[in-house]
C-alpha cells in the first residue's frame, strides 16, 4: 500500500545506547521479527504505519533483547546518545512536518529529517551529557552516517533506516511508497538490538575501580557504584540515602567538615583529605577522600574513595628505616630530636604529666680501642648488644608509669636516654645507676669477652622555657665532666660549674684580641731582703681588665692561653713591659742599686717560640742589664726538662739571666736535677711558710708545724749549699718573716711587705725605708 502524503508512524521515545553500542545495518540485514518484550500496539488506525511490517509480541527476538523498551524510539536517524540532535534535523511537534516528514498522529512527531545524508551527522565526544529538545527525545549514535554511494538524484529517492522499538523501519523518500523492511538502500544509521537504556556514563560509573558516590546537596548519598560498596562492606543500594560524611569520616575534624560544606554549598572548587576507615570485617585501611562539584548545572558532588593502605604501609616501612639505626634498631638521632621536640611543644606538658623533663647522655669508654684492635664488625655487635641492655634498663624504668625512657642511638658509641614527665633528679640518677650496673657484666662478642663502661652525663629540669639544643648542650657538658673525673660514673648538671665554663670559654674567644686591643696590665710585688729589709727586686704579675669581668687574676686565663698557645704574643708583651719598666726605675734612681724584675715564663713559650732570641732582643731595646732578669718557670715544666727546654735555659743563663723555679717542693722535688739545671734561686711554695703561724680552726687554735719548719731549713740549707738563693712566698706575718730570717731564708714575698700593686707605687716603695722591719 502506498502511504498519503502526512501521515506515519507515531515516533516512540528512544532508549539511551552507550556511543559506539549499536551495530551499523546493512540492506542486506533483514528485518527483526522478534522482540524481547512485547512490540507497542497501535490503538488508532492513523498511528498504524503502513509499510511497516508489525511483529509478534509472543515470539522471541532471536537478536540481543534490548534493554528498555518502555517507550519505543522515534522513527528517526539515532545518532548519538551524549547530545541531542542538531536542530536542522529535528522538528516540532506543535508546527505540522512538511510532506518529506513523517509525522505522528496526535500531535505531529518530531521525525528527524536528514538534510544532507552525504555529510556526517554530528557525533559529540561520550562526555557531553545528553539534553533534550521540545518533544520526543531524539539520541544520537556515536558514529557518523555513512556516505551513500548515489549521487544527489539518488540521495533524494533513498530511504533511512530508523530504529523504532524493536523494528526495522524504512521511511521511503516519496510519499505512497512502501519499502519492505531491511530493504531500504543508501546510508545506514548506526544502532542495533543490544543499546541499553542507562546513559554512557552509568556503565562507566558503575564499572570503574575507583569507589565513588554521587552525593547531594544535603549531603547525602543519591548512588554509588559497586566499588565503593565492597570497600566499606556493604551493597551500593544499601549506601543510597545515608550521609556520606558519616561513612568516610569527614566529621572528625572542624576544619575538614567545614571545607566538606563549603564544597557542598558550591563555594570551593575541592576537597582532598586522608582518613583512616574501620572495615565491617575489622581491618582497618587508609583512603584518600576526594570530594569535587558535578557541573554547574548538575546539582551535587562526585565523592571518590581510593584505598591507599598498601602506600601507607609501604611510607611506614620506609620512615621506620629512616628513623632507626641499622647496626642496633634503636631511634637514631633524627627521630630522638623529633620526640625530644614534641616533649618540648607546651600543649605537650601544660594538659598531661609533672611538666619536667630528662635525660641521661652516655658515651662508652674506651670502644674506640675495640675498633682499633678487633675491628669494626665486632665493635658493631658490641653496640648492638649495649644496645640491648640499655633497652632492658628503659623498659624496667618505666614499669608502672604512662611511658617508659626512650633508648636511642645518636652516632657512635654515644646513646640517649629521654625521660618525659620526669619526676625529679632521684629518678634520672636511679636510671644512670642501673645503666652503669647493666654495663658492668661482660659482653660475649665472637668467642671473646669483652669489657665496657660508661660516663653519663645527666640533666633534670622543668620543660616550660627549654630547647632541645639547650638540653643537648647541658648534657653534653655533663657527660664530658664526667669523664673529666675519672670515667665509669654518672655526673649531674651543675648551672654553677656550667656557668664557670661559659665564662671560660667566652674568655677564651676573646683572648687573642685582648692582647691586640691592650685590655691587659702589669701590677709589682716587692721582693724584700730578710737580713736588711731592702727592697731588692719585683715579680711583674699580669692582670687582664676585662671589659665585661672586670680584673681577671692570672689564675683565670693564663691556663686558656697555654691551652690556645697565646701564652706567646702575651709572654713577650709581659717581658718587654716588665723590662722596660725596670729600665725606667734604674734611670729614675741612678746613684741607688737597681732592682731586678722576676718574669714568669711557661713551658709552651720554651716550646713553641725562640725565648733566647726574645730575650736578647727585649734587653737590646729596653738597656736592662741580663742580671736584672730574673726568669720564673714553675717546678713540673723545669724538672724532667731534656732537648730544647733544657739548652734553652742554658743559653739564658750563660747570657746572664737568673732562672728560678717556682713553687719547689710541691712538685716533683727531683733534687737530682738541681745539680744539671742551670738554676739560680729555688722559691718556696707558700704552703710550707702557712705552717709557721698560729691558726684558729673551728674556735681551736692551732699551733705552728715543727715539722714544716724542719722541711723548710733542709731546704734552705741544700740550697745553699748547692750556691742557690731561696726566696720564701706567701710572708704574711712578721712572726714568720722571723722564723724565715732565723734559718737562713734570702729573700721574702708576701703580704706583709706589700700586696702588687701599680707600678707608681713600687717608686713610692724605693724612697721609703727598709720594708719588713717593726
Amino acid at each position: 500500500m502506498t502511504k498519503p502524503p502526512g501521515t506515519g508512524a507515531r515516533a516512540p521515545a528512544a532508549t539511551g545506547a552507550p556511543p559506539g553500542a549499536g551495530t551499523p545495518a546493512s540492506a542486506s540485514t533483514p528485518p527483526l521479527t522478534h522482540l524481547a518484550e512485547p512490540a507497542p500496539r497501535f490503538t488508532h488506525p492513523a498511528e498504524s504505519p503502513r509499510g511497516v511490517q508489525l511483529t509478534d509480541p509472543a515470539e522471541p527476538a532471536p537478536a540481543a533483547p534490548l534493554t528498555d523498551l518502555a517507550e519505543p524510539a522515534p522513527a528517526s536517524q539515532v545518532t548519538d546518545l551524549a547530545e541531542p540532535a542538531p536542530a536542522s534535523q529535528v522538528t516540532d511537534l506543535a508546527e505540522p512536518a512538511p510532506a518529506s516528514q513523517v509525522t505522528g498522529p496526535a500531535a505531529l512527531a518530531p521525525a528527524a529529517r536528514l538534510t544532507d545524508l552525504a555529510e556526517p551527522v554530528h557525533s559529540p565526544g561520550p562526555a557531553e551529557p545528553a539534553e533534550s529538545t521540545s518533544g520526543p527525545r531524539v539520541t544520537h549514535s556515536a558514529e557518523p552516517v555513512a556516505r551513500p554511494a548515489a549521487d544527489a538524484d539518488s540521495r533524494a529517492t533513498a530511504g533511512v533506516t530508523a530504529t523504532a522499538g524493536a523494528e526495522t523501519v524504512a521511511a521511503p523518500a516519496s510519499a505512497g511508497q512502501a519499502v519492505p523492511a531491511g530493504a531500504a538502500e543508501g546510508p545506514v544509521v548506526p544502532g542495533g538490538p543490544d543499546l541499553p537504556s542507562a546513559p554512557p556514563y552509568r556503565s562507566a560509573f558503575s564499572a570503574a575501580p575507583l569507589a565513588m558516590a554521587v552525593v547531594d546537596r544535603e549531603g547525602l548519598i543519591v548512588s554509588a557504584n559497586g566499588t565503593l560498596g565492597t570497600l566499606l562492606g556493604s551493597s551500593p543500594d544499601a549506601l543510597a540515602g545515608q550521609v556520606a560524611a558519616d561513612l568516610v569520616d569527614l566529621t572528625s575534624d572542624t576544619r575538614t567538615w567545614h571545607a566538606y560544606r563549603e564544597v557542598l554549598r558550591g563555594h570551593q572548587a575541592r576537597l582532598r583529605c586522608t582518613r583512616r576507615l574501620k572495615h565491617p570485617d575489622g581491618h582497618s585501611l587508609w583512603v584518600q577522600v576526594t570530594v569535587a562539584p558535578l557541573t554547574p548545572e548538575s546539582p551535587g558532588v562526585l565523592l571518590s574513595v581510593a584505598d591507599i593502605s598498601a602506600r601507607r604501609e609501604l611510607q611506614a616501612r620506609l620512615r621506620h628505616l629512616q628513623m632507626h639505626d641499622p647496626v642496633t634498631r634503636l631511634p637514631n638521632r633524627t627521630l630522638f630530636f623529633e620526640r625530644l621536640s614534641a616533649a618540648l611543644q607546651a600543649e605537650s606538658y601544660e594538659q598531661r604529666g609533672t611538666g619536667r623533663i630528662g635525660l641521661c647522655y652516655l658515651d662508652l669508654d674506651g670502644f674506640k680501642a675495640v675498633n682499633d684492635t678487633l675491628g669494626h664488625r665486632v665493635g658493631d655487635r658490641l653496640l648492638a648488644a649495649v644496645a640491648e641492655r640499655l633497652t632492658r634498663c628503659a623498659d624496667e624504668a618505666g614499669y608502672g608509669r604512662s611511658s617508659a625512657p626512650l633508648a636511642a642511638r645518636l652516632g657512635g658509641d654515644e646513646f640517649a636516654l629521654l625521660v618525659e614527665d620526669s619526676t625529679g633528679t632521684e629518678q634520672l640518677a636511679d636510671l644512670a645507676e642501673s645503666v652503669l650496673q647493666a654495663l658492668q657484666a661482660p659482653f660475649d662478642i665472637s668467642g671473646q669477652r669483652l669489657s665496657v663502661s660508661a660516663s653519663i652525663g645527666v640533666v633534670e629540669r622543668h620543660a616550660a622555657g627549654t630547647s632541645a639544643t639547650a638540653l643537648m648542650q647541658a648534657a653534653d657538658t655533663t657527660l664530658y665532666w664526667a669523664k673529666a673525673d675519672g670515667k665509669s660514673r654518672w655526673t649531674l648538671f651543675d648551672p654553677e660549674r656550667n656557668a664557670h665554663r661559659m665564662t671560660r670559654q667566652a674568655l677564651a674567644s676573646t683572648l687573642r684580641p685582648a692582647i691586640e686591643r691592650g685590655e691587659f696590665v702589669l701590677e709589682y710585688q716587692p721582693l724584700v731582703g730578710m737580713g736588711d729589709g731592702r727592697l731588692r727586686g719585683v715579680e711583674a704579675l699580669v692582670r687582664w681588665n676585662h671589659p665585661q669581668f672586670g680584673i681577671l687574676t692570672p689564675n683565670r686565663f693564663i691556663g686558656l692561653a697555654e691551652e690556645d698557645g697565646s701564652i706567646v704574643p702575651l709572654g713577650r708583651w709581659i717581658l718587654a713591659t716588665a723590662c722596660r719598666q725596670a729600665r725606667r726605675w734604674q734611670l729614675a734612681r741612678p746613684d741607688e742599686p737597681p732592682i731586678f724584675v722576676s718574669v714568669n715564663v711557661a713551658v709552651r713559650q720554651v716550646w713553641d717560640s725562640d725565648l733566647v732570641a726574645d730575650v736578647a732582643q727585649t734587653l737590646a731595646e729596653t738597656g736592662l742589664a741580663p742580671h736584672l732578669l730574673q726568669l720564673e718557670l714553675t717546678e713540673s715544666a723545669v724538672m724532667g726538662s731534656a732537648g730544647r727546654p733544657l739548652q734553652t735555659l742554658q743559653a739564658l743563663s750563660d747570657m746572664g739571666v737568673h732562672i728560678a723555679i717556682d713553687d719547689f717542693g710541691t712538685g716533683y722535688s727531683n733534687l737530682a736535677y738541681l745539680s744539671r739545671l742551670p738554676v739560680s734561686v729555688l722559691k718556696l711554695d707558700g704552703s710550707f711558710v702557712r705552717g709557721f703561724q698560729y691558726e684558729e680552726r673551728d674556735g681551736t687554735a692551732v699551733r705552728p708545724s715543727p715539722a714544716d719548719e724542719v722541711i723548710v731549713e733542709a731546704m734552705i740549707q741544700l740550697a745553699h749549699r748547692l750556691g742557690l738563693s731561696v726566696t720564701a712566698e706567701c710572708v704574711e706575718t712578721s712572726h714568720q718573716a722571723s722564723r724565715l730570717r732565723r734559718i737562713g731564708c734570702d729573700t721574702g714575698q708576701g703580704w706583709l711587705y706589700s700586696r702588687p700593686v701599680p707600678a707608681d707605687r713600687i717608686a713610692a716603695l724605693l724612697d721609703q725605708r727598709p720594708c719588713g722591719r717593726r
